[in-house]
């Protein structure tokens, strides 16, 4: 009759178990590292030996557990890698957004005579909101990929961002609600820009959501720094 699986306690004479190198061995164990023990994810383990080891059936169950679990954190893992398409999906959007950003300069080229200074700083100001949705999506990016996806490898190239060596989940948010900030703030400059042909309720609202982006980047600004106090202390 093969003898029942037990917990390991110190003291304990009749038991064993295989234990992956690194783990926490009990105060008293006897441990015997064998070069012909059973791999798990390529490094040795190691066995606790004690009388009756043939009958007990324990090390076998405890291997094939941790190889078990060992498989699933590297599954687990590797799931990071379905977030690569949506970056390259952001990196065709960034090319819309330049051809955009072309036509709309080739508009203002040839229609320069022709439009009033008004009309010409809506044109430019889109302009600029184009060229700071576009920095968006290079944050986004950049940062996302190196934070939730891959180190990117640049340490030695010329043109390596100096933000990248500062960038964080929190860092990221702060940096996203800022942008968003901005991107707001050109909205509403373009809408008072020409106020006089639009409803003042729909002025109100681009000053309210405005005001709702501000205070929320401020308090998620205020977040991130008194984390990184805690963090630090």
């Amino acid at each position: 009759m093969e003898a029942p699986c037990q917990e390991l306690r110190p003291g304990d004479g009749e038991t064993q178990e295989v234990v992956p190198v690194g783990v926490r061995i009990p105060e008293g164990a006897r441990v015997v590292f064998r070069q012909s023990s059973p791999l798990v994810m390529g490094a040795q383990s190691s066995v606790m030996s004690a009388p009756g080891i043939a009958n007990n059936p324990c090390p076998g169950i405890i291997l094939a557990m941790t190889k078990f679990e060992s498989t699933l954190e590297k599954i687990i893992f590797a799931s990071r890698w379905f977030q690569a398409p949506l970056y390259a999906g952001l990196i065709v959007a960034g090319v819309l957004y330049a051809y955009k950003f072309l036509v709309e300069l080739l508009h203002l080229l040839l229609t320069v005579n022709e439009i009033t200074e008004e009309v010409l700083m809506l044109g430019v100001l889109t302009l600029v909101d184009i060229t700071m949705v576009a920095n968006l999506l290079v944050m986004v990016i950049i940062g996302g990929y190196a934070t939730f996806v891959s180190r990117l490898h640049l340490d030695e190239h010329p043109d390596r961002p100096d933000w990248l060596d500062k960038i964080d989940a929190g860092t990221l948010k702060v940096k996203l609600a800022t942008a968003l900030v901005g991107i707001s703030g050109i909205h509403l400059l373009k809408g008072f820009i020409g106020i006089k042909d639009k409803e003042p309720e729909q002025i109100k609202w681009q000053v309210i959501i405005h005001g709702v982006f501000l205070l929320s980047s401020l308090l998620l600004a205020a977040t991130e720094n008194l984390l990184h106090k805690k963090h630090e202390s």
